[in-house]
């Protein structure tokens, strides 16, 4: 017969680990508002390594988010829909997302400015 403790150590053991693990999958969301032209917030910083869940809103028109360096794309954020992107920053720098829907004169000025941390 196997002692109690025993089993209650590994219980409470097997729980801890379960929740650190759940824990640490669960992507970190980010709410941004696209409008002309301009996102909000237009700064954003993240962990390299850290899953992300981009949560985009737009307001006015459709917009977009484009980011090469970090594989990021997003060609459709229509208003009063949310769109989610998931993504994972493997490198640490300096990044600018731009607009990649064209949404009006100030398009080219639309910028989302992300900071990834090693």
């Amino acid at each position: 017969m196997i002692p109690i403790k025993p089993i209650m150590f590994l219980a409470a053991t097997s729980l801890f680990a379960a929740a650190y693990a759940s824990h640490a999958e669960t992507p970190r969301r980010i709410e941004i508002t696209a409008k002309r032209f301009t996102y909000e917030p237009d700064v954003i910083t993240l962990k390299r390594g850290e899953p992300v869940v981009l949560v985009m809103h737009s307001i006015d028109v459709t917009h977009g988010i484009k980011v090469d360096e970090l594989n990021l794309k997003s060609e459709d954020i229509k208003k009063g829909k949310d769109a989610e992107i998931r993504f994972t920053p493997e490198r640490a720098g300096h990044y600018i997302g731009k607009c990649a829907h064209f949404c009006g004169k100030g398009h080219g000025s639309m910028t989302l400015q992300i900071e990834v941390l090693p």
